[in-house]
């Protein structure tokens, strides 16, 4: 009985095939390299080391209570147990008025610093700076049906009125044409 071609050129290269990758193991794609969280400043801003380097980090789309003011050690503290000593990756968004990377924090679950820090009520979403952030909208909606956080309080008084007020230059995130 004679052995059709076709099968014979098929049975060959599925033989070819497996011993070409049996030794052969998955690598996986190399994502956006972490940096580690060796400071944090307050609620919205932060210190990782890269490259050997600190470098400072302001935290994108949001705005956290100042020192002093109702919420601000909520914030840091919030800030410091998710993220201090932890590898993160981060999402940049260009660089504020101040030099700083403003960035998306992400920590090593996935989850996204900027957003756990709003959902939790401890940030504002920044709409003059992300406007186009609408989970920030959404987390911020949420937080304030709920009540958690700085939504607990009958008036809280977003933190860019309050460094207007004191007149001070805290870290309100200016973009390169300064505002």
């Amino acid at each position: 009985m004679r052995a059709l071609p076709g099968r014979w050129v098929a049975a060959a290269l599925v033989a070819w095939l497996w011993l070409a990758f049996a030794g052969c193991r998955r690598v996986p794609l190399p994502g956006p390299p972490a940096v580690r969280v060796v400071r944090i400043l307050d609620g919205d801003t932060l210190e990782v080391l890269r490259d050997g380097r600190a470098e400072r980090v302001r935290l994108w789309g949001i705005d956290c209570p100042e020192r002093g003011q109702a919420f601000g050690s909520a914030a840091r503290r919030f800030t410091g147990d998710l993220a201090f000593g932890q590898n993160v990756v981060l999402r940049s968004h260009g660089t504020d008025g101040y030099g700083r990377l403003l960035a998306e924090v992400i920590l090593p679950d996935g989850r996204n610093l900027n957003q756990e820090l709003v959902r939790a009520g401890l940030a504002w979403w920044y709409r003059e700076y992300a406007s186009e952030a609408l989970e920030l909208a959404r987390l911020e909606q949420e937080a304030r049906a709920a009540r958690r956080g700085l939504w607990s309080d009958a008036d809280p008084l977003p933190p860019w009125e309050f460094r207007r007020s004191r007149g001070a230059r805290t870290g309100a995130p200016l973009m390169r044409d300064g505002r």
